[in-house]
């Protein structure tokens, strides 16, 4: 369960705060696919840009969207993650929806900032009240008759790009820099990849600017589960890598079947959603990689050198073995 939702749903629940009628429309920003709302006949618009979460919600019966659209919201409810940015983008998503005078509440973990949130809302808002519970914090104010779009702007401020110059995306994996297990993985794939190939787990697409550097390549595919990074990706390829095929999905490689098959798949899979380490995510891409290619196809992975994921590669792979490995990763790869 998503840790600000208890917090968020405590107000409602014990009458502290009222969600609004049958004839209104409730915005719901940051939820995970275990979305619950407090009593209400309202009807709810859920924001989901995470593609598993997508997923879920819409297999619930949400109303759900990639992106915000829309305003005159009569409500918004928030819930706060880790990534501060991302939380006052939601924040400007909300100001820019609800409807002047309309109720805005979030919530979030003190371990995940929330504290810090309010106090940066105090700075430019009224807050109505707030409360502290399941050591975390809720908050809810009204939205304010005027803004200012510049107002808005300054919470919604654009990702990070690298020193190299790539775009990046908010809340996405590796932000503002290259990741150092990518740019290793890059470092040792071997010379002879041609053919079709994907990138697992793409993010902003660093590996596929790499392989699109190869003339044998004559497909990337770039399946990414985090929207903007997937929209980031096709900026950088378009920029540096605009003679490449290239094909982006957004897509949820542990619960949605890739239909087609590839000489190479690369990837530096997710192992982790909340805070400790999840291997099984990655094991699951592994087995996801084994269908997805062609028979002889290679995969070649990234890992933390303390995640075991050698087992998984037996257990999916005729032939496996590990190319490079320093004191912080290694490379392993299989063949079909």
């Amino acid at each position: 369960m998503h840790e600000a939702l208890p917090i968020l749903l405590y107000p409602f629940d014990r009458g502290i705060l009222e969600m609004p009628g049958s004839s209104a429309r409730i915005l719901v920003l940051g939820a995970s696919g275990d979305l619950r709302l407090p009593e209400t006949d309202a009807k709810a618009d859920v924001v989901s840009d995470f593609r598993p979460d997508f997923l879920a919600l819409q297999r619930d019966g949400f109303s759900v969207f990639s992106e915000a659209q829309g305003e005159g919201y009569d409500a918004a409810l928030l819930l706060l993650g880790r990534n501060r940015r991302e939380n006052e983008t939601h924040l400007a998503e909300a100001l820019r929806r609800v409807r002047p005078g309309g109720l805005i509440a979030a919530a979030g973990s003190k371990q995940d900032g929330a504290p810090g949130f309010r106090k940066r809302i105090a700075e430019l808002l009224p807050i109505e009240d707030h409360l502290s519970k399941y050591h975390g914090l809720a908050l809810w104010f009204r939205r304010p008759g005027l803004l200012e779009e510049g107002f808005l702007a300054s919470l919604s401020s654009p990702a990070e790009v690298t020193s190299e110059g790539y775009a990046t995306a908010v809340g996405g994996f590796s932000e503002g820099v290259v990741d150092a297990g990518s740019r290793f993985l890059a470092e040792n794939l071997p010379s002879d990849i041609s053919g079709e190939v994907a990138d697992f787990a793409a993010g902003w697409g660093y590996l596929s600017l790499r392989l699109a550097e190869r003339s044998a390549v004559s497909l990337i595919d770039l399946y990414e589960a985090h929207l903007p990074s997937l929209e980031a990706a096709k900026r950088n390829m378009a920029a540096r890598a605009s003679e490449t095929n290239c094909r982006f999905f957004w897509h949820d490689l542990l619960g949605e079947p890739v239909t087609r098959r590839y000489d190479v798949i690369a990837m530096n899979p997710p192992f982790h959603r909340s805070r400790a380490a999840e291997p099984d995510m990655g094991r699951g891409m592994v087995a996801t990689a084994a269908k997805s290619l062609k028979p002889g196809g290679r995969l070649f992975l990234v890992a933390n050198r303390g995640l075991p994921y050698e087992a998984a590669m037996e257990e999916h792979f005729r032939q496996v073995g590990e190319i490079a490995r320093d004191e912080s990763y290694k490379v392993l790869w299989g063949r079909k």
